[in-house]
């Protein structure tokens, strides 16, 4: 991560930010409630990163950079347990009270400290494997839709398709670990719209009239959220004439791509001549995000990405840990688009939708 003294606040955040701002949507506690006391939304909270222990500790066991694995991985576990069980005790231990950030930035300061820098990195790799020889299969198949609108919506239902691959949630990677994840059987299986939020009506009118000069993506996974959701957007963006940053992580996290991992991905999907399937890529930027957490707070970004964005005018947050957890509700200068799958009860029951169900929040700014 980058130095504490060079992360600055996203530009398009409205002013004041202390008081427009929070990387936080569901509400963990109210003033009202006892500073010593957990509230029962942090008890649900703490269980659920609980109860993604053994995942992680499967994946740290098999982590073939770091010696002693297995017995590391093994106090990984108890020394992340006991911090959560300490926030039940005291919400105020380990500079609480407890939110997503927090909890995630604790579970990856134990690996880190442990030597675990990447443990999801096999799974990764083979899944970027996989979806970049799938990407001219699924690029053909937009192409072919003629309809611009048809051919936006199943554009959006890839991007939801591709974002089901997260290892960072117990139920899907005890289902990834089973059977593995079809990009197209997601894509066949999504719930039916109307999704819990579903402003892509509204988006479709103002695509259709091709209004953003530029455009700035916050990605998620590595794998099909990437490579077949995320990039074929992209994509059509830039036969827009959009010009488009696609910000990712700078350190790894989960199963999230980082900064150098997507720069190596566009250069293996570009042909020879540097395009995307016919699509020049000039306009197309890859930039350091500064964030090393599955979620993001936009009062910290790196100082490069806060220069690319001064002149965006639609900023896009893929993903349910960027998305929905922390920024459903931000408010920005320009447009925006908060678009990620369901992918817990807790988050599910606070929207008042279905698991995996779709989120897909356009905000406009009239000028």
């Amino acid at each position: 991560m980058e130095n504490a003294s060079e992360m600055v606040a996203f530009p398009l955040l409205p002013t004041p930010i202390e008081s427009n701002y929070r990387a936080c949507t569901i509400p963990y506690r109210f003033p009202s409630d006892n500073p010593r006391k957990a509230t029962p939304s942090e008890l649900l909270w703490i269980d659920l990163f609980l109860n993604s222990i053994p995942s992680f500790k499967k994946r740290a066991e098999s982590d073939p950079t770091v010696p002693d694995a297995n017995i590391k991985a093994g106090i990984f576990a108890q020394r992340y347990a006991e911090i959560l069980e300490d926030f039940k005790k005291d919400p105020e231990s380990h500079g609480g009270p407890p939110d997503g950030i927090l909890l995630c930035r604790l579970r990856e300061q134990v690996l880190r400290e442990l030597g675990f820098r990447d443990i999801f990195k096999k799974v990764k790799d083979e899944e970027n494997a996989k979806a970049i020889s799938l990407f001219a299969k699924v690029i053909h198949l937009s192409d072919a839709i003629e309809d611009e609108g048809k051919r936006l919506e199943n554009l959006v239902r890839g991007i939801f398709a591709g974002n089901i691959f997260d290892l960072g949630s117990a139920q899907l990677a005890e289902v990834f670990s089973k059977d593995g994840m079809s990009f197209l059987a997601s894509y066949q299986n999504l719930v039916p719209r109307p999704w819990v939020i579903d402003d892509l009506d509204i988006f479709k009118l103002k695509w259709s009239k091709k209004p953003w000069k530029k455009a700035i993506i916050f990605v998620d996974n590595s794998g099909a959220d990437i490579i077949l959701g995320i990039l074929p957007f992209a994509r059509e963006l830039l036969r827009q004439g959009t010009q488009v940053v696609l910000a990712a992580n700078d350190l790894p996290s989960i199963n999230d791509v980082t900064y150098p991992e997507l720069v190596e991905i566009i250069s293996k999907l570009k042909d020879e001549h540097g395009q995307l399937m016919g699509v020049d890529t000039s306009n197309l930027l890859i930039a350091n995000s500064g964030n090393d957490l599955p979620v993001i707070d936009l009062t910290r970004v790196s100082q490069e990405l806060a220069y690319l964005a001064s002149d965006v005018d639609l900023v896009m947050l893929e993903g349910m840990g960027r998305g929905i957890l922390t920024n459903l509700y931000a408010q920005f200068k320009c447009d925006s688009l908060k678009i990620g799958l369901v992918k817990h009860p807790e988050v599910a029951q606070f929207l008042g939708g279905r698991l995996y169900d779709c989120v897909f929040k356009y905000n406009e700014v009239l000028i």
